[in-house]
């Protein structure tokens, strides 16, 4: 692991939220892009070397949008850079966690992603985020 890439937000109104990090951060999103195979829309703000991603369900069935029902609006996950996703992936499910994807997949900002279960880690949703080169 490299670093935190990234802390997602759930979100239930992305424009009013990216109203209110803009306030909080004093700059603008840097990228708004929608993951289907989430069944999300992603906006990206930075404020120095760090990032957030908020995320509003595009689905009434959707991960987002049941997190927000179950838990209400908040952090949804922690994301931490690799260099390698693959060996990362495997690293951890040596290390008994529990992934939730057997591939990455393909996320937003232009990355590899695997989710790594929250029982697995302390009630935290981890996100494994490799940088795309293709």
């Amino acid at each position: 692991m490299q670093k935190i890439e990234h802390i997602g937000i759930a979100v239930k109104d992305l424009e009013a939220a990216e109203q209110t990090y803009s306030l909080i951060f004093g700059a603008q999103p840097y990228k708004r892009e929608a993951v289907e195979s989430e069944g999300v829309i992603t906006s990206f703000l930075r404020c120095g070397p760090n990032k957030i991603e908020l995320l509003q369900s595009t689905k009434d069935d959707g991960p987002i949008a049941k997190f927000i029902e179950k838990r209400g609006e908040g952090i949804h996950h922690i994301a931490f850079a690799v260099t390698d996703i693959k060996s990362e992936m495997s690293r951890m499910k040596s290390d008994g966690f529990r992934l939730l994807h057997e591939e990455p997949k393909k996320g937003a900002d232009n990355k590899w992603i695997c989710f790594v279960h929250p029982k697995s880690a302390n009630g935290v949703l981890i996100e494994l985020c490799q940088e795309r080169t293709e």
